[in-house]
């Protein structure tokens, strides 16, 4: 599936993003969290991972449609 993130275009298949956060240690969720192989990851590092961008070069927002549109429940969280 073609998503768009920071203005660029990448190709995403859902196993795709599966195998590249398997393995990787969630960080602390706080406000829109992923869940991806039972495990919930914060949006930004899903971001980044599998994007290999800086976090400061995307938004939440464009992550969260990406995965969505893959099929991965999005949440957010309220302190």
């Amino acid at each position: 599936m073609r998503v768009t993130i920071a203005r660029r275009h990448f190709y995403f298949h859902r196993n795709e993003v599966e195998e590249a956060m398997n393995g990787v240690t969630p960080e602390p969720v706080t406000g829109v969290s992923v869940e991806i192989g039972g495990v919930s990851y914060p949006i930004m590092q899903v971001g980044a991972v599998i994007t290999r961008q800086d976090r400061r070069d995307f938004s939440s927002g464009e992550v969260q449609r990406a995965m969505a549109a893959l099929g991965f429940p999005c949440r957010t969280t309220v302190e």
